[in-house]
């Protein structure tokens, strides 16, 4: 497959697991496809996440390492929705349990709010937006990945990250962190976005 019309790409984001997976599904190009941690420019800071989407916190980050490197850079902004709690933690997935939260702090958080609602009223889907943010535009582009899923009673698995171990993909019945390398770069909503996005390039 031809290169994109630039040589290289920064990757907005300092998650160590999103940043494999959008590199692993952004190969395959000719001549390859450079990709750089926004990281790599000690000027760059973290960015505040205060928009009220996935789709304004995505363009928040790319439009931040677009203007610290000059350089073509993508964003991710993921989100869990969860029916039975009106959509929620959605854009707030992150920090779901407070400011200083970790994976494990959100995922107990989210089964206590789940306490006591039955398999049936579970449903649940992540949401992923990929903003691509070109020198010389004032808008990225946008990309969404979705995933239908449910959430379980007790975490499974010991692959991926954030709430992937509590997370049943509906189309084969397991959690995310029940599934192989392959199978989640087939499957998750991160895989679905950035297929739409080489599709694009």
């Amino acid at each position: 497959m031809n290169s994109p019309r630039f040589p290289r790409l920064v990757v907005a984001t300092r998650n160590p697991g999103k940043l494999i997976e959008l590199a692993g599904g952004l190969t395959g190009f000719d001549p390859p496809l450079l990709l750089s941690a926004v990281s790599e420019w000690p000027e760059s800071v973290d960015v505040p996440e205060t928009g009220a989407t996935c789709r304004e916190n995505a363009r928040q980050k790319a439009m931040a390492a677009l203007a610290v490197t000059g350089l073509p850079s993508l964003a991710d902004d993921t989100g869990l929705e969860v029916d039975a709690l009106d959509g929620a933690p959605g854009v707030h997935s992150a920090r779901y349990a407070g400011p200083d939260a970790n994976p494990a702090g959100n995922i107990q958080k989210l089964l206590k709010a789940l306490d006591g609602v039955p398999d049936a009223r579970r449903t649940a889907r992540f949401r992923c937006v990929l903003a691509l943010a070109l020198p010389g535009t004032i808008e990225p582009e946008y990309v969404e990945g979705i995933v239908e899923g449910s959430i379980s009673r007790e975490p499974r698995g010991v692959g991926g990250f954030g709430y992937d171990p509590i997370f049943v993909v509906t189309e084969v019945g397991r959690t995310m962190a029940e599934l192989s390398v392959d199978e989640k770069a087939s499957l998750s909503h991160r895989a679905r976005a950035l297929r739409e996005l080489r599709r694009r390039l």
